[in-house]
């Protein structure tokens, strides 16, 4: 069933856990994310950045909606990541098939990422739909969303920018980054800064930039490396550790976003197959081999997160 943010991350934040968003690209990701979802009875934030958008049409994004995420036997949201394009979200919120969207103002001033996230607000809310918003500024790069320096979010203009946005859930900067190259040196999150803004901000937090990059992954991305050259491709890679992710959580993180994580496993297992098999030509043993790589994750994750 298709339900929007509030709806799964309410009762996560009040009862101590986070549901995952997991991001999607094509159709073996989504059949990986639902089937992971139902295997363990899990709600699931399944999400696609304009990139993606781009990439699979928003036409097949919304018949996958209508035929697919609607009759699931668990709460799908259906969500729009780092949203920038105000004529996108427009579109998207007009549709009424997505579930929810998150507008991204973090790199705006202050006054207008208020401004133009209590017209998102308005917009969405008259349709049913949640929004997530952001404040503070995660390193690294994904999709169209770029920064080469973070900048993490105040506690006291958190409280105030929720109260004045309405906003349903809100993404926070505490030393996590976009990108597979997470830290430089000892992986921590400031948990102390995500404390203060847990004491003020009661709506759910979101957690980006949170993949763990972990090392059984890093391995067999090097499988075979040295026969195409490229055994430098992920070298000193680095996520968020599960012990910070678990205190997060327990500081007042309910969705929690993941990315590379995906990425590695699907890129990985494909790279796999093809090194193996000289002579394979279906993509259908390379696809579902990428599948189910990135299904044993995701449930990994929704494990880990709940």
């Amino acid at each position: 069933m298709l339900v929007n943010l509030k709806k799964v991350l309410v009762p996560a934040r009040k009862k101590g856990y986070a549901v995952g968003a997991f991001n999607f690209n094509n159709w073996e990701f989504i059949q990986a994310l639902l089937n992971s979802a139902e295997s363990l009875r899990s709600p699931v934030i399944m999400q696609t950045s304009e990139g993606a958008i781009k990439y699979m049409g928003l036409e097949f994004i919304e018949a996958v909606a209508k035929e697919i995420l609607k009759k699931t036997k668990v709460p799908v949201v259906l969500h729009l990541d780092h949203g920038k394009d105000l004529n996108l979200i427009k579109k998207i919120i007009k549709s009424g098939v997505y579930t929810s969207v998150m507008f991204d103002g973090s790199s705006l001033p202050y006054a207008e990422n208020v401004k133009k996230t209590q017209a998102v607000v308005r917009l969405a809310h008259a349709k049913g739909m949640s929004v997530e918003a952001e404040l503070g500024v995660l390193k690294g790069k994904e999709d169209n969303v770029s920064s080469n320096e973070s900048h993490f979010t105040d506690p006291a203009q958190a409280a105030d920018f929720v109260k004045r946005t309405k906003c349903d859930a809100l993404a926070v900067a505490v030393g996590t980054s976009h990108g597979a190259y997470k830290f430089h040196g000892s992986a921590q999150l400031d948990l102390s800064r995500l404390r203060a803004i847990a004491k003020l901000v009661k709506i759910p937090l979101v957690l980006h930039g949170a993949s763990g990059v972990m090392p059984e992954l890093l391995d067999k991305f090097q499988f075979g490396c040295e026969k195409i050259n490229d055994c430098g491709r992920v070298a000193g890679a680095q996520g968020v550790p599960d012990g910070q992710i678990k205190e997060a959580i327990k500081l007042g993180v309910a969705k929690i976003n993941i990315d590379t994580d995906l990425r590695l496993a699907f890129t990985s297992a494909v790279r796999e197959k093809f090194l193996t098999d000289m002579k394979m030509i279906d993509p259908r043993d390379y696809l579902g081999a990428g599948r189910a790589s990135v299904e044993e994750v995701v449930k990994a994750k929704i494990k880990l997160f709940s």
